[in-house]
């Protein structure tokens, strides 16, 4: 009778055990059945835990398609610790998820790598992970990744959107290109030699915005006084400017959006152009050339903006909150 093995059916433990000696310099506490983090509670004397879990999508199409992997790991990232910090928390730890036909170690030492970077931009730890191999479930030189975070913040601080009022203005702050959002679209509108075209511009990483927003909430470098006037904070991502604004603004109130008060960078245009998407199709799926959102009180505005400035960001006053049965509107 022929002999059938673990490995014979499509799983090498002996590569993934050298795939996970190769990342271990890259995270903490990896090896164990369970990632240790130690939380200073000092700092906090009433917090809040605050988790995020997502996924990068079908932008790992394209790095699929070009065989490029060192920017997808900065995305999951970036997504993950971006929500965290809408509701003003500080990231603390990361855990990934990479689950593939079969391991790659060279290709997914890079994806390791580019969450490392991320976690490093966002001053997260990155404390371990799981790598699943399960042949027959993904084509062969895929894989799929998937993110968890949490992070932490005082009750008194926490930003949810409910001191929002009339007259508060929206702070957009650049993006880095699409991020990881509307890639579905944008592969049925470019074909393979299009996508390959424009890579550069597709597959730059998500911006991760947690430091210098941080910054923000922490104090404010001019008056040294807590920046208590920042009330919301939207993650453009999937949904965009339709779904994501609606979620930190009370009932009865709208925004009112001005096409025209920020420059959309020129990669936006061409996906339009090409595919002639409707104008609330783009608002709806791609961040448009703004990654995230603040909403403030107009008096702080400009110190918002003179600080984000200092440290390298683009900052735009977009728009403004209203009075209004609907719930965003482009002017």
């Amino acid at each position: 009778m022929k002999q059938v093995t673990y490995k014979k059916s499509g799983v090498n433990i002996e590569e993934a055990n050298r795939f996970v000696k190769a990342i271990k310099p890259l995270t903490r506490g990896i090896g164990g059945f369970g990632g240790l983090f130690k939380f200073n509670s000092n700092e906090y004397k009433e917090p809040y835990l605050v988790s995020s879990t997502d996924g990068v999508g079908t932008k790992l199409k394209l790095a699929f398609l070009t065989g490029r992997h060192d920017t997808v790991g900065i995305d999951l990232v970036g997504m993950n610790v971006n929500d965290v910090l809408c509701v003003g928390a500080k990231p603390l730890f990361f855990l990934d998820y990479i689950a593939t036909g079969k391991i790659d170690k060279k290709v997914l030492v890079e994806v390791v790598k580019g969450i490392a970077e991320g976690c490093r931009q966002a001053g997260c730890s990155l404390i371990g992970g799981e790598t699943a191999e399960m042949p027959g479930f993904y084509k062969y030189g895929e894989y799929d990744l998937a993110g968890f975070c949490v992070g932490a913040v005082e009750k008194t601080k926490v930003i949810d959107g409910s001191k929002i009022k009339a007259g508060d203005l929206l702070v957009g702050i650049e993006s880095n290109g699409l991020h990881s959002n509307g890639f579905s679209l944008v592969r049925k509108v470019f074909s393979k030699k299009e996508l390959i075209k424009y890579s550069d511009e597709l597959l730059k990483p998500t911006r991760i915005y947690v430091k210098p927003v941080l910054s923000l909430l922490h104090t404010n470098s001019r008056t040294n006084q807590p920046a208590s006037q920042i009330k919301g904070i939207a993650h453009i991502t999937g949904g965009a400017y339709y779904d994501k604004i609606p979620r930190i603004i009370p009932k009865g109130l709208g925004v009112k959006i001005r096409k025209g008060s920020w420059p959309v960078p020129e990669i936006f245009r061409i996906i339009q152009n090409k595919g002639n998407v409707p104008d609330m199709d783009m608002y709806r799926t791609l961040n448009m050339g703004i990654g995230l959102v603040l909403v403030a009180d107009k008096g702080f505005v400009e110190k918002i903006i003179f600080n984000l400035a200092m440290q390298g960001l683009k900052p735009w006053i977009i728009g403004e909150i209203v009075k209004s049965r609907k719930r965003v509107e482009f002017v």
